[in-house]
Formats: C-alpha cells, structure tokens, sequence
C-alpha cells in the first residue's frame, strides 16, 4: 500500500487488509505493508486521526513510515497506489524486469471505483472515516477475487 507520506492513507489500507486477513483466516497466505513515495514522514507514527479512526474499528497499527524501495518490488505480487500521481511515482521506482502488478486500490471498491482521496488537509476525522470506508470495501473485493 503506497501513498505520498504513509502517515494516513497507506497505513490505513495496510491495517484494513491485515485485520481482513486475520478475520478470514489467511494468516501466511499474503503479507501486507505500506510505505511512501516521498520522504517527508519517514519514521513518524500515522497520523492521529488515522490512528483514532482504525481504533474506532478495532484495528491496531504499530506502522512507522518509510519510503518504497527497489526490494518492495521482488517481495510483492502487487503494489497499490492511493491515486494517480502515486502510480506515477510507483512506476517511476519500478526496477527494469519487475513483476509487481502496480494497481490503484480503488478500482477494487465496487462502489466508487475511483481515486482514495487524502485527507491530511481537513479539517477534523471525516476524510479519515471516508478513506477508511473504501479501503475496507476495496480489500474486501480484493481479497474476494484473489484468495480462494
């Protein structure tokens, strides 16, 4: 799961999917982790209102930040991004011959197909709880299609 600083949407997705794992019984089948395309909040705690939203859920998260490397690319089947200019950067970073699938997360929301919008600028948790949403829908359907 990537996003521009893994402090809240990347660290979202991250704990929906493990927790999703956990909850069908998956455990050793996928591995999951997030992480940034940029820098700015390496080592840093994600955000408080995304920590305040997945506890609101019951979803722990012990995540630090830190930024995609060239290893994630061997050690993942798929890399998401959050949005378009996170596939952007996503497939800048891809090593020659890299055979993780690059996939925006929410093309797997069947019910808004779209971009998983940032909400570090709002104003109070909405965004958070919104961001949430979709990312529990999207890994869902996800995990539907690829886990049998």
């Amino acid at each position: 799961m990537v996003c521009l600083g893994n402090i809240c949407r990347s660290p979202i997705a991250e704990s929906v999917f493990d927790h999703e794992i956990k909850a069908r019984g998956l455990e050793g089948q996928w591995f999951v982790d997030s992480c940034a395309t940029s820098g700015f909040h390496v080592g840093s705690r994600p955000e408080r209102r995304a920590r305040l939203t997945l506890e609101k859920h019951g979803i722990e998260t012990d995540h630090v930040a830190r930024v995609l490397d060239e290893t994630d690319f061997e050690e993942f089947e798929f890399i998401f991004g959050m949005d378009h200019q996170n596939i952007k950067d996503i497939k800048e970073e891809a090593p020659v011959g890299s055979k993780a699938k690059i996939e925006m997360l929410g093309d797997y929301d069947p019910e808004d197909k779209s971009i998983i919008r940032d909400p570090y600028y709002d104003n109070g948790s909405q965004g958070f709880e919104v961001c949430y949403t979709r990312c529990l829908r999207a890994v869902k359907a996800f995990l539907d299609k690829h886990s049998q």
